[in-house]
């Protein structure tokens, strides 16, 4: 009996694992049918293959409609090695028509074994020329996809453009929208509307046969998608005006940027060692940027947006309008000036010119002492409870004109430049400091560092009498004027307008009557200038020329810094009249000057910069 009853017990036993395993089976079965998709997709995937079709990437008009940045058809040759001759081909024909070396074919087809079902990329920057004769050959398993490259008819502009590179990892894995092999922009215009410029991916669905080959689109195409072209911009840049920048900064380090006052657009903007855009498009790219990337000049560094410059005498600018509106300066306030600001052991030098002199002619001569004198008045402001607490608010002016942070132009990788804080002074003199310990700021010295960008901001700003456009890059997308809201604000100073008046009639008396920005003068425009010589720990100085025209309704602003350039009358001044020439006269009347700039050599100490 016993026996029985232990016999149907593991009878059901049986039963239950038996009924267990049937529907786990059942449940898996019922998984794969309803559920994962992945066995369905390989069903799929052995009579149809999905092609990517890349869109055409907006292009990049100056603002006369005039190309910066234009598409041209070339291909990607990809293989699916599933799909190959398993008898072989003729690899040498394949190599002769897509321009690849033996070896690089061969590492290509092994990385292809690894996944047999995945399109690889095996050449880029295949020509049209060459796709035909490719599609002639007929290789199996390998076939072609339709891109666009840039290509750069004037070849200027490198670093406010950007350019295209392979998605890296490290960007596919923060933008899940990109996929290997989709390109993206890498700095300047191509960077900071990458979303706009690149438009949708399409793609291409096709039938195969039961032996791999191509018979037709899937369904008559009624599943295959569209590629959305990318949105063309209108630059602000006056590419004429970029072209004799970038002609007139060759064989010299540093900046030049252009600014429409009336509404913020960069008229032009120059950074200096510049590269062709082309040589980072085609096979040679990878070669062409590690040389520049190797070069100590870095010419693929943006100093016009990120390089950090004391400012020179041009900043005398600002202490002199920070001075009125504080009330502790006049416009006939005299000043003298015997060779320089002292005060015992304290000298900060200056050049040879009459003494006690007012404002007008402090900005007109460029007087070093005459601002040493407003910046302690500033600070030590009895109004003000104390040096320490004069200086917070003289930071406070100097920020409200776009100096110490970002302005918030259209490029992504802004530099903020340097205004140093209470903070700064405190930790390095343990809080003991007064006015003298910071002078050097005065003339802006010490421990400014301001973008060529901001310098140029500031010109916008007095010929606009007290505030700004936030400078930008873009005037229209896609036919639209569509910008952002932020660059059509007025951004105001905290000095009144009506200071103003005596600081433009300083820079304009320094071109027209008897200061050092004489060699600025152009016949029929009231040009108002201010040059600015930086000192260089590291050599020869900066030299710097800040400048707008004309005097009422000024139509540009414009900054130029070279380093190692000496007095900003020497180099940066002629530079920045002959731009102003071009731009105001649509001609150049002073070609010998062109060429002396040309020929102009300077010296660079060797470092790394």
């Amino acid at each position: 009996m016993i026996d029985r009853e232990e016999g149907f017990r593991r009878l059901k036993t049986l039963q239950w694992v038996v009924l267990a395993i049937f529907g786990l089976l059942a449940g898996r079965v019922a998984y794969i049918q309803l559920i994962d998709a992945r066995y369905k997709e390989l069903a799929r995937s052995n009579v149809m293959r999905r092609e990517v079709q890349y869109p055409p990437r907006g292009e990049v008009f100056d603002r006369h409609g005039r190309y910066l940045a234009q598409n041209r058809e070339c291909y990607d040759l990809m293989v699916v090695y599933r799909e190959t001759d398993k008898r072989g081909f003729d690899t040498a024909r394949l190599c002769n028509i897509a321009g690849l070396s033996p070896e690089r074919l061969r590492r290509k087809l092994s990385d292809a074994r690894l996944s047999p079902r995945a399109p690889v990329l095996v050449a880029s920057y295949v020509s049209k020329e060459d796709k035909l004769r490719f599609d002639a050959a007929n290789f199996r398993g390998f076939y072609t996809v339709y891109r666009t490259v840039r290509h750069y008819p004037l070849n200027v502009g490198g670093n406010l453009l950007g350019y295209l590179s392979e998605a890296s990892p490290a960007y596919l894995k923060h933008n899940p929208s990109y996929r290997a092999g989709d390109y993206v922009g890498i700095g300047g215009v191509e960077s900071a509307y990458e979303p706009l410029l690149r438009g949708r991916k399409g793609v291409r669905i096709l039938e195969r046969d039961t032996h791999g080959a191509i018979k037709g689109s899937y369904m008559e195409g009624v599943y295959d998608t569209l590629p959305e072209p990318g949105r063309h911009l209108v630059s602000t840049i006056d590419a004429r005006l970029q072209l004799l920048g970038e002609e007139l900064m060759r064989g010299k380090v540093g900046a030049a940027v252009a600014i429409e006052p009336s509404t913020g657009e960069i008229l032009m903007m120059v950074s200096s060692p510049t590269y062709d855009p082309e040589e980072l498009v085609g096979r040679d790219r990878g070669n062409n940027y590690m040389r520049m990337l190797g070069n100590k000049r870095r010419p693929m560094f943006n100093r016009a947006v990120k390089g950090k410059y004391p400012p020179g005498s041009t900043f005398k600018l600002v202490q002199g309008l920070i001075g009125l509106q504080e009330g502790v300066l006049r416009p006939s306030d005299l000043h003298p000036c015997r060779l320089g600001y002292t005060l015992g052991r304290l000298h900060v030098g200056c050049h040879p010119h009459p003494s006690p002199i007012d404002l007008s002619y402090a900005i007109s001569t460029s007087c070093n002492a005459y601002f040493c004198y407003v910046f302690r008045d500033i600070l030590e402001n009895p109004k003000r409870g104390g040096v320490k607490s004069g200086f917070d608010l003289w930071r406070d002016y100097v920020l409200s004109f776009g100096f110490g942070r970002r302005l918030g132009s259209d490029f992504l990788d802004e530099g903020s430049g340097y205004v140093p804080d209470r903070e700064f002074y405190d930790k390095r003199y343990r809080g003991a400091w007064n006015a003298l310990t910071v002078l050097s700021l005065s003339i802006g010295q010490g421990e400014l560092g301001c973008t060529p960008l901001q310098m140029a901001n500031l010109a916008a700003i007095i010929a606009n009498r007290g505030y700004y456009y936030i400078p930008h890059i873009v005037r229209s997308i896609g036919g639209r004027d569509s910008l952002d809201a932020r660059f059509y604000e007025k951004h105001y100073t905290k000095v009144d307008p009506r200071h103003f008046e005596t600081i433009v009639q300083g820079m304009w008396r320094g071109v027209h009557v008897d200061g050092t920005s004489r060699a600025a003068y152009l016949e029929g425009y009231d040009v108002c200038g201010k040059t600015g010589t930086a000192q260089n720990p590291r050599g020869r100085d900066h030299s710097t020329f800040l400048t707008f025209a004309p005097k009422d309704r000024p139509r540009i602003a414009l900054s130029v810094y070279v380093e190692n350039g000496g007095f900003g009358a020497a180099a940066a001044l002629p530079i920045a009249s002959l731009l102003e020439e071009l731009y105001l006269t649509d001609t150049i009347r002073r070609p010998e000057l062109v060429q002396r700039i040309k020929n102009m050599s300077i010296q660079y100490p060797v470092y790394d910069r």
